[in-house]
């Protein structure tokens, strides 16, 4: 069929336009930040409008066009190096990232809502604080602050979504040192996960290496697999909760936030006893629209609830693995296996709960977590590391304090023993 070909060629050559392949694109230079910031003011506008009536129509008609600005400018560009593939990684889930939230601020006919509106900017009971702020002004704040909101807190889209228990002090100057203490340990945790990462043959190159080592006999392999994957998902939390911490140092100390505006982002998912707990109390809630919007709404569409679970997790899956191979160009299955495996595996909870009557809880409950994350999810983090994962410093060496000191502590400490084996790893 001749035509079939044509039409694959062309939209192939359309997608290459849009996104080019990593050889075509522009080398990262610090002035084309200005380029991506001002990508960024179309979706700005389309924030805006999500908060006018009646702007329906206009907001579809729109999100074509401010789309292919926001690929097309993100993805104009690359971080040059292939130890870099993480920041690029980075660079491309954000942009898909803003685009599901264009489309999702497009396609509801209503516009966005705060909790208690009936429409934009009208209250089914006005608050008794609500101030007479010019009509534009408060839009284009509620343009602001939907742009740079992740879950939805005060907002119709965020109903349901699980806000963890505050644990720090609701006074401002406790609040700030209590964010800087916690900012500071989970520095010292993502640079001691990633210091370990970086001392694993291969895994530490920037063009990757298996985490399943072939040269090791199969118990220690499976050790030093199940090490790194553990190491990756600290660094992964330890990472999220840094950059949390300082958007809240900034949000509370400059822009004088109330810190009840800035909750817990996670809620020490390693104490999950059950998946449905892990997903949906404990791990962060900071993706879940974005997930929704790639997936889930299709699903829902087609098999209701159940749709909607589904959907949603292999969105999230397409999310993770798209970011990856829009840059490396290999798409690799295992990077959405574990997340199709996931409503499977939530799904074999709720018939342990209808044939035993007890929910998945307990000592068991959290084997079961740890092995459904730890063991099922090594071929995922396998996956990323193989294209590149590890090989870049998130922490620069000269401010490492695993780099600096613990390394040659636990190094000299080694040959002490005379452990020259570990002590070469060190070195």
């Amino acid at each position: 069929m001749e035509w079939v070909a044509v039409l694959n060629q062309l939209i192939y050559d359309v997608c290459r336009t849009i996104i080019p392949p990593p050889g075509d694109r522009i080398p990262m230079k610090p002035h084309h930040l200005l380029h991506l910031a001002a990508a960024l003011l179309p979706s700005v506008y389309m924030a805006y409008l999500a908060r006018c009536p009646e702007t329906y129509h206009l907001r579809l008609m729109l999100l074509p066009p401010i789309a292919l600005v926001t690929f097309g400018t993100f993805f104009r560009f690359i971080i040059s190096g292939a130890e870099y593939a993480a920041a690029n990684w980075s660079i491309a889930a954000f942009a898909i990232f803003i685009v599901s939230k264009d489309i999702d601020w497009a396609w509801r006919p209503e516009g966005i809502l705060r909790v208690g509106e009936e429409k934009p900017g009208v209250f089914i009971k006005p608050p008794p604080n609500q101030t007479g702020k010019c009509r534009s002004v408060a839009r284009f704040c509620d343009a602001l602050e939907l742009f740079c909101t992740q879950r939805g807190i005060g907002w119709k889209f965020g109903i349901g979504v699980h806000i963890p228990k505050e644990h720090r002090s609701p006074q401002r100057s406790a609040f700030l040192v209590q964010t800087l203490i916690s900012a500071l340990r989970n520095f010292v945790i993502l640079d001691a996960c990633e210091s370990f990462i970086k001392l694993v043959p291969g895994v530490n190159s920037p063009e990757g290496g298996t985490i399943f080592r072939p040269e090791l006999p199969i118990l220690p392999r499976y050790i030093l697999s199940t090490a790194v994957h553990s190491a990756s998902g600290c660094m992964f939390i330890a990472g999220f909760e840094l950059l949390y911490d300082l958007f809240a140092l900034l949000g509370v100390g400059l822009l004088h936030h109330d810190p009840s505006s800035w909750p817990p982002l996670m809620n020490h998912p390693w104490k999950s006893d059950s998946l449905h707990e892990f997903w949906a109390k404990r791990w962060h809630q900071g993706l879940r629209e974005t997930f929704f919007v790639c997936g889930g709404s299709a699903g829902g569409a087609i098999a209701g609830n159940i749709g909607v679970i589904f959907g949603t997790f292999i969105g999230s899956g397409l999310f993770h693995e798209l970011a990856v191979c829009t840059h490396s160009q290999r798409f690799d299955p295992q990077g959405i296996l574990f997340f199709v495996q996931q409503p499977l595996l939530l799904i074999l909870e709720r018939l342990w709960k209808r044939f035993t009557g007890h929910r998945v809880r307990g000592i068991y409950g959290r084997l079961w977590v740890y092995f459904c994350i730890v063991i099922l999810g090594q071929p995922l983090v396998d996956s990323w590391h193989r294209r590149g994962l590890g090989g870049e410093y998130i922490v620069n060496p000269r401010i490492s304090p695993a780099r600096l000191l613990l390394i040659p502590c636990f190094r000299w400490f080694t040959e002490v023993l005379g452990l020259r084996c570990v002590s070469v790893l060190l070195s």
